[in-house]
Formats: C-alpha cells, sequence, structure tokens
C-alpha cells in the first residue's frame, strides 16, 4: 500500500481478516459457472439518464463469473466498434448501437430482449 492511504473498509485489506477467535473459518467463494449461452436470457436497454446526455446500451441479466462477463462485453464492443465497460454485473455500451449488439448476441445464441424506448 502507498504510503498515506486512509483503509475506508475491510476490502481494502485485500479479503484478508484476521480473527482471535481460534475457531475461526473463512468464507470461500465458490466460482460461479456460465449458463449456457441458450439460458441466459438477457436485457437491452437503451439509457442516457446521468451520461451527460450521451446514449449507451446496458446489457443485463448475464449469470456467471465476472471473467466470462468482461469476455463478453469485449466481443460486443468490438463487433460494434465503439467503447465500453463492465459495471455492477452489467455491460455498458457506448453510442446508439442497441439493435447491433443484438444481433451479435443473438448470432452467439443468447437470447436477447429489448426493453424500454
Amino acid at each position: 500500500m502507498a504510503k498515506g492511504k486512509k483503509l475506508n473498509s475491510l476490502s481494502d485489506l485485500g479479503g484478508l481478516v484476521y480473527s482471535t477467535n481460534q475457531n475461526f473459518e473463512p468464507e470461500h467463494d465458490e466460482e460461479q459457472e456460465s449458463l449456457n449461452p441458450s439460458e441466459q436470457q438477457l436485457e437491452a436497454h437503451l439509457e442516457k439518464k446521468g451520461r451527460g446526455g450521451k446514449v449507451a446500451v446496458l446489457i443485463k441479466g448475464f449469470e456467471g463469473p465476472e471473467n466470462d462477463l468482461k469476455d463478453l462485453a469485449k466481443a460486443i464492443k468490438n463487433h460494434c466498434a465503439t467503447g465500453g465497460s463492465v459495471k455492477d454485473g452489467e455491460i455498458i455500451i457506448q453510442g446508439n448501437v442497441r439493435d447491433k449488439a443484438m444481433d451479435f448476441l443473438k448470432s452467439k445464441n443468447y437470447k436477447v430482449k429489448r426493453v424500454g424506448g
């Protein structure tokens, strides 16, 4: 850690917690497996609130590990030739490319539903 950096929560310790309880056993997070693409129920939202008037596409409903979500986001961003990110279990794609993103997901056998606008 950098000198002078303030710790705000236990997660700032890197997931390591010390206990004086001799019977303490740390919880192990089990890695969640990805569902088959045909079993995934994704939603494609078009949103511009809180983005300075810019339009973004949100892909919600992915079930699986964070790494698989990031890989899917990267593939969608490459296909749509735009930027984006992954935040709070959602894929955020910049621009009004919902139809293009939905076509890509359907070609990968995901079930995608258009929501809103």
